[in-house]
């Protein structure tokens, strides 16, 4: 006696089936790293912009501020210039003092100055004291930007802020007096 031969199907999936499985999943991780990579590029951006869109303003409030309300001004090579009593530049400085008519007719002054006082490198605000010596850097106005230098163009003060990312802004404002 014979018996019959039954066929039987495997549990497993055919080539075609795995085929098209692969391929969904190969489209899928295709589509996320594209949305991925899209998504580290928008914060590249954002980083890189981040300083024309907080820094930026927030330094030209206080610099129209501070320089609009000066009588006069002077710029030096550095801080020890300043304390030193050294001639004053016209360009490439990084120090900027400025001085104040009080109502009662005294004069009183304030430095900004990029550099670093121990603390990091960054645009610093300091006062002159009634003594006429400098005080210490009083607080830090910005610490990202990469470089800050003040020059007078026939006559104008020029302040140019370099941020973190290459980007440069430049206010031109108070006449020299």
């Amino acid at each position: 006696m014979k018996l019959p031969i039954r066929k039987s199907r495997g549990r497993g999936y055919t080539l075609v089936e795995l085929t098209l499985a692969m391929s969904v999943g190969i489209m899928i991780s295709a589509i996320v790293m594209t949305l991925m990579r899209q998504q580290l590029n928008f914060l590249r951006i954002f980083r890189a912009q981040s300083f024309l869109v907080t820094e930026a303003p927030m330094l030209n409030n206080f610099v129209v501020k501070i320089i609009g309300n000066a009588d006069s001004f002077r710029l030096y090579a550095s801080v020890d210039d300043l304390v030193a009593g050294r001639a004053q530049v016209m360009t490439n400085a990084p120090v900027i003092m400025l001085r104040f008519k009080e109502p009662n007719g005294t004069f009183r002054a304030s430095v900004l100055s990029f550099e670093n006082p121990g603390t990091g490198t960054g645009l610093y605000y300091r006062m002159v004291n009634t003594a006429g010596t400098l005080g210490t850097a009083q607080w830090s106005l910005s610490k990202r930007p990469s470089n800050v230098r003040f020059a007078i163009e026939n006559g104008i003060l020029r302040m140019v802020v370099s941020g973190p990312n290459g980007e440069e802004v430049t206010y031109s404002g108070a006449v020299q007096l």
